[in-house]
């Protein structure tokens, strides 16, 4: 899609069709079940981690299936929009915005490796729980990492165009 395109709405924006997709991935990740049955902590840093891990998992089953390969790039755009906003939100100015957006991307793109390791049994998943996520004190990350490995293995079961739709819910 071409600047002008976007300026002047003359074209659709392709990521209105993942977009029911990415208010799915974040309904899953403020899910309290993640915080109260499973020690994610419930502060900024856990949230991210939160959202990180259940998008990351979208990504890594959208990238095992050609048709939805090429959503992964919009859904990416969405988190980087969404993480702009909120930085925004939260009183960071704009000459630094930009600087805190990329660390998160890359935050991102090593949760996406990661959970792409964890998914095809290349790494345990709860190694990549106790290097990636926030927890409560005392918390061991087991319980965290078995519901991860359950969402990952309901995202694989779900068509693609339900995928798509965002009705990932169990």
């Amino acid at each position: 899609m071409s600047l002008l395109s976007r300026l002047f709405g003359t074209e659709r924006d392709p990521r209105e069709d993942i977009r029911p997709l990415w208010h799915a991935l974040v309904a899953q990740a403020r899910n309290k079940h993640w915080y109260a049955a499973c020690g994610v902590a419930d502060t900024l840093e856990g949230r991210f981690d939160m959202i990180t891990a259940v998008v990351a998992l979208a990504i890594v089953r959208m990238e095992q299936d050609e048709a939805l390969s090429r959503d992964t790039a919009y859904l990416t755009e969405l988190f980087v929009e969404d993480m702009d906003s909120q930085l925004r939100e939260s009183g960071v100015g704009d000459p630094t915005v930009g600087k805190y957006v990329g660390k998160l991307v890359s935050a991102m793109g090593g949760r996406i490796g990661a959970f792409r390791n964890a998914v095809s049994g290349e790494r345990a998943m709860e190694d990549v729980v106790e290097k990636n996520m926030t927890l409560n004190d005392g918390a061991d990350g087991t319980k965290l990492a078995a519901g991860l490995s359950d969402l990952a293995a309901r995202f694989a079961g779900i068509s693609d165009d339900e995928f798509r739709a965002g009705n990932i819910a169990a």
